[in-house]
């Protein structure tokens, strides 16, 4: 087997120097061919041709694996719903103030000189009269009839009965149960005033709601 004529180690330092331009280009192109023939025979080269095919394997699988870029389009902009706002509480019942106290410091019921009959202006005392009663039905009133000293006691008497009767009478006619209201008489026998006097047995022609305790 025949040698290289231009391996560096057939030739001495005189003979290289006397070669020509070539074939010293020629000669350094070869040297460089048989070290990369024996870098790519060594363990080290093999690894690291190893890895790069793996890197190159692996960069390849992720642009293959990349997802695909979504496509805008009106859903894609469009607003999320907002949830329903909660239901606000219900606002609590104010129970109704309760009722005012029923007051029953009420007027004397006034009649005329021998009479029986209501005065039109007693009509407003018996109705404030009745509003009060209604705040509380199941009490009881005595209606107090009362006379001037004029004429017989017996017939004073009968008279006091009467006038409070037609008490009793109105103030059933406006929704008061007559149940409680009972009727007394009592003539002349209680006067509040002085029947001497005209003014005084004006007085005395009455009749007085009370509680009938």
């Amino acid at each position: 087997m025949k040698q290289n004529p231009l391996k560096p180690s057939l030739f001495s330092r005189g003979v290289y120097t006397q070669l020509s331009l070539k074939s010293r280009i020629f000669f350094m192109f070869t040297k460089k061919q048989n070290l990369a023939m024996k870098a790519l025979k060594t363990p080290l080269f093999t690894l690291i041709f190893a890895l790069g095919a793996i890197t190159v394997i692996s960069c390849k699988s992720k642009k293959l694996v990349q997802k695909p870029v979504p496509v805008e389009n009106e859903q894609t902009y469009a607003p999320k719903p907002q949830p329903a706002p909660a239901p606000k509480p219900a606002p609590k019942e104010t129970p109704p103030p309760p009722p005012a106290k029923p007051n029953y410091n009420f007027s004397n019921i006034q009649f005329e000189f021998n009479s029986a009959v209501l005065r039109t202006s007693s009509y407003q005392t018996l109705d404030q009269a009745a509003a009060e009663m209604k705040k509380d039905q199941t009490v009881k009133f005595v209606l107090n009839g009362n006379a001037s000293a004029e004429g017989t006691p017996e017939h004073n008497m009968e008279l006091s009965v009467e006038r409070a009767n037609s008490v009793k009478l109105y103030l059933v006619n406006s929704g008061i149960n007559g149940d409680n209201l009972s009727v007394k008489g009592y003539g002349e026998t209680k006067p509040i005033a002085d029947n001497s006097t005209e003014d005084g047995r004006v007085l005395n022609r009455r009749v007085e709601i009370k509680l009938n305790n």
